[in-house]
């Protein structure tokens, strides 16, 4: 179980992951050493999985992202599965969601631009198995983004 320290350490990492293990103790008022061993006992727990870096797609020519939801044929016994593996394969597929209810899966797709959305979704995306229907959402605004955990 985490203690206050061990919330600490991972609300500063979560704000600032490229800090040193030195920095990151100075903010949270403790020694390195002790730091740096709380860090790797988060990440030896499966707590701390990992560091990303964060990049904006729209600074690289990425302006369209569009979420579709897809409802996949279940009278094929291997049709998640299948699904899942083909659509892992399309690159502009940046996230795959899994759900319960009348929506199955949930693919965001990023574009440079209408011509090259159509594109990918007329060449890789409806060429995916088991497709029963397909709804796709324009992406306007993203109004609140927040990866960090409220600690």
């Amino acid at each position: 179980m985490l203690d206050d320290l061990d919330r600490r350490i991972l609300r500063h990492f979560q704000a600032d992951p490229s800090l040193s293990a030195a920095e990151l103790a100075e903010r949270c008022g403790i020694s390195s050493g002790v730091c740096w061993r709380r860090v790797e006992k988060m990440q030896a727990a499966g707590i701390i999985l990992g560091q990303e870096a964060v990049i904006d797609w729209a600074a690289l020519g990425f302006a369209l992202e569009v979420s579709l939801r897809v409802t996949l044929d279940k009278t094929q016994p291997r049709a998640f599965d299948e699904f899942l593996e083909a659509a892992r394969q399309v690159p502009e597929v940046m996230e795959i969601q899994t759900f319960l209810g009348r929506v199955d899966v949930r693919l965001s797709v990023l574009a440079r631009e209408m011509s090259h959305y159509q594109k990918v979704y007329r060449d890789r995306i409806l060429t995916l198995p088991h497709i029963a229907d397909i709804e796709a959402l324009m992406h306007i605004a993203r109004v609140k983004r927040n990866e960090a955990l409220p600690l």
